[in-house]
């Protein structure tokens, strides 16, 4: 048996405390599919703690821990993206591989950390960074190397998730499922990052790199949360057969047949979108995360799983320690360790990263959902669809209710996909009208066909 690999986990928070357990619990299945002994040499938290074993050092100086010449491989799991950023630079300076959960300090500054590892012949793995325990980096940069990526969709924050499926479920107001979502532990006390879809829009990031074979670019995300949807949106939603989730989409864009390169590029994009009922995303409820990959000649697969909590992130943390000691097995002719034949980081060798365009949002093309709250007059309709015709857009469906007390009609259209800077030309027409009563209610639509 070769010589023992040594681990110092950086945090002891939930998901440090999560490895622990997982490493205690299932020690001679990693030995069995490493052979290698996996051992904790330390431990870096703030204060010292009683139940943590006594042979394992516990070191307040985490960047110390991470260049411990007593440790093979650093797990950072302290989150944020300043002392994160500090120790993990350390720790590939010292010639230390990485572990992260960190999608944050990742989506914003993932080029210069991989860049800096690749230059000290060490490799940072963050599987645990995207969907806790679903493995969707490997599935992508290694199950799927051979396909080309066309598109990808993917429910990618459980507590956005959750606060949606509430809403529909139990017809209960996106204020009253967020305050349970607290209290479940789901969302934090300052719950911004996952409503307003920052927390989807750094995983988002992660996976279209992975995907296209481009930079990281989370600047370049456009990111609109779920703090507007309302019961009656979601309830006419379901009366035309669809559900509403918010999502993450990667998309390549080709450019149409006419030659017209005016949208090609890649839309990177978080926002609520409308799906079919019967669409394999609309039935992942709950806390569940699932990322819909569309790749050629494969076709659909679907990932789906528990995107957090200790067990679901330490599996993840677990399987790229496992992946690194098989690195750290491989020695070059100077018997060093080598990353060389290890899959790179965003998939793709990095002098092959392309500069393929994000597209803007206006460049964006989807299908849209529009709520109208109009006066009850006639010609108030056929107002409302010559303007959307006059902009090139055509309509799907289209669902007039009963009037109010107040004589205004809601009026909800369903149209086809249409360029996003078509859509705001008619909507600013459509507010315009003196029929017109409110702002037009706005929720982008895909068929994920």
């Amino acid at each position: 048996m070769s010589k023992s690999i040594k681990l110092a986990i950086l945090g002891l928070g939930t998901v440090g405390t999560g490895v622990i357990n997982l490493i205690n619990d299932n020690l001679a299945e990693l030995k069995r599919r490493s052979g290698r002994d996996i051992v904790i040499t330390e431990v870096g938290t703030r204060r010292q703690r009683d139940d943590i074993d006594p042979n394992i050092i516990q070191n307040s100086d985490l960047m110390a821990a991470a260049a411990s010449d007593n440790v093979d491989i650093v797990i950072e799991v302290i989150g944020g993206t300043t002392l994160a950023k500090d120790v993990i630079m350390h720790a590939i300076k010292n010639g230390k591989h990485v572990v992260t959960a960190n999608k944050a300090l990742l989506a914003e500054h993932g080029n210069e950390i991989f860049a800096f590892a690749e230059a000290h012949n060490v490799h940072v793995a963050y599987e645990a960074a995207v969907a806790g325990g679903i493995p969707i980096i490997k599935v992508m940069r290694e199950g799927l190397a051979a396909n080309k990526i066309e598109w990808l969709a993917g429910i990618i924050n459980g507590t956005g998730n959750f606060i949606m499926t509430e809403m529909r479920d139990k017809g209960r107001p996106f204020a009253d499922v967020l305050t349970e979502a607290q209290e479940l532990g789901y969302a934090e006390a300052d719950p911004t990052f996952d409503v307003e879809g920052i927390d989807a829009a750094h995983k988002l990031a992660l996976l279209a790199s992975i995907a296209f074979g481009i930079p990281l670019q989370f600047d370049k995300v456009y990111c609109e949360g779920i703090t507007a949807i309302t019961l009656q949106d979601v309830n006419y939603a379901e009366e035309l057969g669809y559900r509403i989730k918010h999502l993450g989409f990667a998309v390549r864009r080709e450019g149409d047949d006419s030659g017209d390169n005016s949208t090609a590029g890649i839309e990177l994009r978080v926002h609520p979108t409308l799906i079919p009922q019967n669409a394999l995303l609309a039935n992942v409820n709950g806390v569940k995360n699932a990322v819909l990959v569309n790749s050629h000649p494969l076709g659909q697969t679907l990932y789906c799983g528990d995107g957090a909590g200790a067990g679901a992130t330490a599996s993840a943390v677990m399987a790229d320690v496992m992946d690194l000691v098989r690195v750290l097995g491989s020695k070059d002719s100077n018997n060093e360790s080598t990353n060389g034949h290890h899959v790179p980081h965003l998939a793709f060798i990095p002098e092959q990263l392309s500069d393929t365009p994000i597209l803007r949002a206006e460049q964006m093309i989807t299908g849209y959902y529009l709520r109208v709250h109009a006066h009850d007059n006639p010609g108030v309709l056929a107002d409302i669809t010559r303007i959307l015709s006059d902009a090139g857009i055509n309509i799907d469906a289209i669902l007039q209710k009963p009037a109010h007390k107040l004589g205004q009609v809601p009026v909800i259209i369903l149209t086809l996909p249409v360029v996003e800077s078509q859509m705001n030309i008619a909507i600013e027409k459509i507010e315009k009208l003196d029929t017109i009563t409110d702002k037009v209610v706005r929720i982008r639509l895909d068929e994920l066909a």
